[in-house]
């Protein structure tokens, strides 16, 4: 029996729905031969940051370090010097990346604000970039922006990014909106091409002997798959955007689910820092076997089949779940 693995994403055609995402891994050349080798259908690469290019930011840590009111507060401030990547380094990369690989090479920006920082979108374009992913990690501080305004902010950029590429345009959430699928739909108006569910925010923590903040990485396992499938399962039969799972990801099975609950393609990053390159293509074989097991013969026949396009009241349906759910406890 044949079996089809290729997926339609960001207009682009993949080998198969295994995205290597961004991350330390996609920023040296060795290791990206390394993921096409594995079967990667495509590449993120490491983000540039707004604060790489803007430069203002950094400058008010620099300030911030000495004018913080007490030791303890210093610590909240991130060391400059780990933002060591240029914005004309990451011309460069995209470059290089693209004419080692023969996968889709998809840059990555990490911002929040509207400025001349944008144009850079386009640089990123000019460089050989397939596509671009917006990765929107925007933590609301101020009492006085209200959601409103804190989505009007984010709309207006990717109205900016999308203005500055003819390449498509894919943007990383968080899964912190009021309505998420009202905002997918104002994303898609904006000119997004696809979205990426979800943004990890990292969380702080205090040492109590120390006292200094602590920066704790936790890579991700497939217990934080489910938010993902919840929000596919809601968005696929509601959006023609495309659909990309990013986070929970380790294995063949929580690849097949994304799929099932309306992926059209699914990315790794922490299996693959925790196992290494070749991982991806263990993953691949075993999504393979389970499909040839259970008689698919494409991606295409498997993708959405549940997701709660046959739910005729999908809000119902997940408020009866949250309270049969809640009872079942002994």
């Amino acid at each position: 029996m044949s079996l089809d693995l290729s997926t339609r994403c960001l207009g682009l055609t993949l080998a198969n729905p295994l995205v290597a995402g961004a991350g330390p891994l996609t920023a040296n050349l060795d290791t990206i031969r390394a993921l096409e080798d594995a079967g990667a259908g495509a590449i993120v690469l490491r983000s540039l940051f707004e604060e790489q290019i803007t430069g203002r930011e950094l400058g008010a840590a620099k300030h911030l370090y000495g004018h913080a009111p007490s030791a303890e507060a210093q610590s909240w401030f991130p060391d400059v010097d780990a933002f060591a990547l240029g914005p004309d380094e990451y011309l460069e990369h995209v470059q290089r990346a693209r004419a080692a690989v023969r996968v889709p090479v998809i840059g990555s920006l990490n911002g929040t604000t509207r400025g001349g920082w944008v144009h850079y979108a386009r640089l990123i374009e000019e460089a050989g970039a397939s596509a671009l992913e917006l990765n929107l990690y925007d933590v609301p501080t101020d009492p006085a922006a209200d959601s409103i305004a804190v989505e009007d902010r984010l709309l207006g950029l990717v109205r900016d990014v999308r203005a500055a590429i003819s390449i498509p345009l894919s943007v990383k959430l968080s899964p912190f909106f009021s309505s998420l699928p009202a905002f997918v739909r104002e994303l898609e108006h904006a000119g997004a091409n696809g979205i990426v569910l979800f943004n990890r925010f990292y969380q702080p923590d205090i040492d109590l002997e120390a006292l200094e903040l602590q920066r704790t990485l936790r890579l991700s396992d497939s217990s934080e798959l489910p938010l993902r499938l919840r929000w596919l399962a809601v968005l696929s039969p509601i959006t023609p955007l495309s659909l990309q799972a990013s986070g929970g990801v380790h294995h063949g099975r929580d690849a097949l689910k994304a799929l099932m609950a309306g992926a059209h393609a699914v990315q790794l990053v922490s299996a693959l820092l925790q196992r290494g390159p070749g991982h991806l293509a263990q993953v691949l074989t075993e999504m393979r076997e389970w499909l040839l097991e259970h008689e698919y013969d494409s991606i295409e026949t498997l993708r959405g089949s549940m997701n709660l396009k046959r739910c005729p009241d999908p809000a119902h349906y997940e408020r009866s779940n949250y309270m049969a759910l809640l009872g079942s406890w002994q």
